[in-house]
């Protein structure tokens, strides 16, 4: 029987995603001027006020407040009216210290032996549905709210888009399932107020519809452009008015947003945020060593589809154990079991082993705040921390490298592919 399934994104401007970028941008500060610093660094949001926590070690010295500043700044936030403003919002920070405690259960002589830096279970997911191995639900949402940015930025077709918004994309599929069509579509987007309610609701819908949908759908393949049906249900704007927004209309707090970081729903998730913490944390580098391992397996044709899990106890650098589930499409005469063995052989899953080998020491995580950590584009950038200043520092940074397919050859032997 055909089924419906969901998955939602969140805009750069939206509060709980204010507060990863400014948690991540402290991790890129840190990182690119010591990079064995050691980082959990929390961030909340709210009318015209910033609050950074959490535990560091570290040699650098950083200007927290103008880092936090400039990421408000590049999220749009520039204008008195949001209640929110990179210039003149407070910033308070009670960063501290990372407990000694903590830090003898992950530092060793040898590094290798690195402990892991919490106990916990990671999951990485990967599925034939889309071109970078993600369901297409999610994949779409992101998609939409990447462009309103766009359309926001250009300040042209659209003039009265703000940077608080959020979308939603249900997908209808057949028995063997295969994406059939977009039932539902939904985008919230804050806006300026610029008439009566009624008018101004209006315009919003036909812009939406008739501007950022057929963008989108543009940039698609073929294939996905024909999901675009007349038979779309569009949800724009569905509470009314939405003038108020960003931190002055809901507070935000660093980690919120893990299912829109992740999967969309689909696979599963072991709970840990991602933002505000170096690799040392393996909620952060096994999630992203899982997702390097799902992708691999999935190109290298031993499945359609996989969610690989890893546990670890804290300050222990062997896994607990590595759990594989190809949802029955294995194209291998293996059990999951017998797969998930083999991954164990393949990749070291060690936290020092998972850092070397995604080069996850480099300051590379503020791009992924925002738009999902899984799916992205794999590229090298540089990077500019300081600029203008005394201090400045450029760094040559590969971004996504968890989303390179660098182990299919050594998978493929692995299986006798």
């Amino acid at each position: 029987m055909p089924y419906l399934f969901t998955s939602e994104s969140v805009s750069e401007g939206h509060p709980d995603k204010v507060a990863d970028q400014i948690s991540d941008a402290l991790i890129d500060n840190f990182l690119a001027y010591d990079n064995s610093s050691k980082v959990a660094c929390e961030t909340l949001v709210t009318t015209g006020q910033v609050v950074l926590a959490g535990e560091v070690k570290s040699e650098a010295y950083l200007d927290v407040q103008d880092i936090a500043r400039e990421v408000i700044r590049k999220i749009g936030y520039t204008k008195s009216e949001y209640m929110f403003e990179a210039n003149s919002c407070g910033i308070f920070s009670a960063i501290h210290e990372q407990s000694p405690d903590i830090n003898q259960g992950v530092d060793r002589k040898n590094p290798e032996e690195q402990g892991a830096g919490d106990q916990g279970m990671m999951f990485g997911y990967a599925t034939r549905e889309t071109e970078n191995y993600m369901p297409l639900a999610l994949d779409l949402a992101h998609k939409l709210l990447i462009e309103l940015a766009t359309l926001r930025r250009e300040n042209k077709e659209i003039k009265y888009l703000r940077p608080d918004a959020k979308s939603q994309v249900t997908i209808e599929y057949s028995d063997d399932n295969q994406p059939v069509r977009i039932d539902t579509i939904v985008i919230s987007t804050q806006h300026d107020d610029f008439g009566a309610d009624e008018e101004m609701l209006g315009k919003i819908k036909q812009d939406m519809i008739n501007i950022l949908i057929p963008r989108v759908k543009a940039k698609l393949k073929p294939e996905l452009q024909t999901l675009f049906t007349d038979k779309i249900t569009y949800h724009i704007n569905p509470t009314g008015k939405f003038v108020i927004g960003g931190p002055h209309g809901d507070t935000g707090l660093t980690g919120r947003k893990i299912i829109v970081d992740t999967y969309g729903g689909k696979g599963a998730h072991g709970g840990g945020a991602f933002s505000g913490k170096d690799p040392s944390k393996v909620d952060r580098s096994a999630a992203y060593a899982t997702r390097h391992i799902a992708k691999n397996l999935v190109a290298a044709g031993i499945c359609d589809e996989v969610l690989v899990q890893v546990s670890y106890a804290i300050g222990v650098a062997k896994p607990c154990g590595v759990f594989v589930d190809t949802y029955g499409t294995a194209k291998v005469n293996l059990n999951d079991g017998e797969i998930a063995r083999k991954v164990e052989n393949i990749f070291d899953l060690r936290p020092y082993a998972i850092e070397q080998r995604l080069k996850l020491r480099n300051p590379m995580y503020g791009e992924t705040a925002a738009y999902g950590h899984m799916g992205r584009e794999n590229k090298v950038v540089t990077k500019v921390f300081n600029a203008g200043k005394r201090s400045e520092k450029k760094v040559e940074v590969e971004l996504f490298t968890w989303e390179k397919l660098d182990y299919v050859e050594k998978v493929k032997q692995a299986f006798g592919l």
